[in-house]
Parts: structure tokens; C-alpha cells; sequence
């Protein structure tokens, strides 16, 4: 028997500290029940573990992976006449991206079998910053920057603010902390320009730094650290 918090760090879930907190605000269940008791003990080998419906089971062989992702390939694990990300990577274990970036996007995708990892970096609730460098068609008034940085109307909603560094006038680097469907394209038409390069540099604290385009690496163990800290 051990410490429930003890178990949800060693099956990587999070750091033992954000466990506790877990525990605290009822998000984890053991056996169905929310369980708010922090000297809880449960047996890894027996009981059922869940964190937001999501069952924790006892760290395996976890993978994450951090791909350059190359423009043409699609962020999916099957897709029937398209490549995919997943035709770059040979590995024997069976992973699946987090979350997207679309076909003729580049850059930092992140592959992992950690399926609790996957809906922590995926779901804006969470607030993990993404940071994309962005060249346009034409040069962008600083108007129209401040307006993609207070939020702009959107799929019957109002993006998140954003910040914004303006680099030349056809490129600069946007940090959001949410993704919807093809965002940054979307929120530079509203302002009158189109995107004709878009890349993503970084996902919380991964950088994808001088990682070439179409290559892939695994998480280092102070990523990896560093990661589920934020979780």
C-alpha cells in the first residue's frame, strides 16, 4: 500500500506536491469514490485509480517524443491517402500526437503514449502557453496586432488575450494559451492579411530550438520534469 499522492508521481502523472492538490479539490477517484483524504493508501496492484475519468495505471514504458513536424503531413495516427506524423517516427510502441497542427503548419508537436499527459497540454482549461512564429502576405499595421492581443470575435466566442511580438513588418512570434481550429490564420484574416507560414517553437516549457525540420527526439528527463510539474 502507498500514499495515493506517492502513486499519481511515480505513474507520472504529476509531481507529488500537484497531487496533493488534486486530491484537495476531489478530482481523483479511487474505486469510484472522490477521495480528499490526503494520508489515503491505495494498492496500485488492486484499486482503481481515476483523475478526471481518466484511469492511471502503473508507469510502464512511457514515451515522449518531440517531432519537427514537416509542412504536408497530417497530425493524425491513420489518415487514408495523406501523410502523417507518425510515418516520420520508428519506434515499437504505440503513441499518438497532442493535440494538432495543421497539414501545411511546421514545427513542435508533441507524441506520447501518456494518455493523462495528452488531456492536460490539450485542454485550454489548463493554460500551457504555445508560441508560433508567423509570416504574412503583406505587412501587418501595429493596430491589427493589438487587436489579435486583446481577442478577437471567433466560432461564437472571443479568443483568449495573447501576447504578441511584432519581429519585421511580415513576421512576429503570438503565445496563446488555448487552439482553436487553425487560430492564428483565422485571427490574421479578421485583420485584413493572410499567413503564409506558420510554426510552432514551443509548448510550455518544450522548445523546439535547433531541432531539424522532419526529426524527431525524446523528452530529456529535465523536460520530462519539468512538464509534469506543470500538470
Amino acid at each position: 500500500m502507498v500514499r495515493l499522492q506517492k502513486f499519481l508521481s511515480s505513474a507520472g502523472v504529476c509531481s507529488r506536491r500537484q497531487g496533493e492538490e488534486y486530491i484537495k479539490k476531489g478530482y481523483v477517484k479511487v474505486n469510484g469514490e472522490v477521495v480528499i483524504e490526503l494520508g489515503t493508501k491505495v494498492d496500485p496492484t488492486r484499486d482503481r485509480i481515476e483523475i478526471d475519468r481518466e484511469l492511471i495505471k502503473e508507469a510502464q514504458n512511457r514515451v515522449y517524443i518531440v517531432l519537427n513536424k514537416p509542412e504536408g503531413y497530417v497530425t493524425s495516427c491513420k489518415q487514408p491517402e495523406d501523410k502523417i506524423v507518425l510515418d516520420l517516427i520508428d519506434i515499437p510502441e504505440r503513441i499518438f500526437p497532442v493535440g494538432r497542427l495543421d497539414k501545411a503548419s511546421t514545427g513542435l508537436l508533441i507524441l506520447t503514449n501518456d494518455g493523462l499527459l495528452h488531456h492536460r497540454i490539450s485542454h485550454p482549461s489548463h493554460d500551457h502557453e504555445k508560441e508560433y512564429e508567423v509570416v504574412l502576405a503583406k505587412p501587418i499595421p501595429n493596430g491589427a496586432l493589438k487587436k489579435m492581443e486583446k481577442g478577437l470575435p471567433m466560432m461564437s466566442t472571443k479568443t483568449r488575450s495573447a501576447k504578441i511580438e511584432k519581429i519585421s513588418p511580415t513576421r512576429f512570434r503570438i503565445v496563446l494559451r488555448e487552439g482553436k481550429n487553425k487560430q492564428i490564420r483565422r485571427m490574421v484574416r479578421k485583420v485584413g492579411n493572410r499567413v503564409i507560414r506558420l510554426k510552432r517553437i514551443r509548448i510550455s516549457n518544450i522548445r523546439l530550438a535547433t531541432l531539424a525540420e522532419g526529426q524527431w527526439r525524446y523528452l530529456t528527463e529535465k523536460e520530462k520534469k519539468g512538464l509534469i510539474n506543470m500538470l
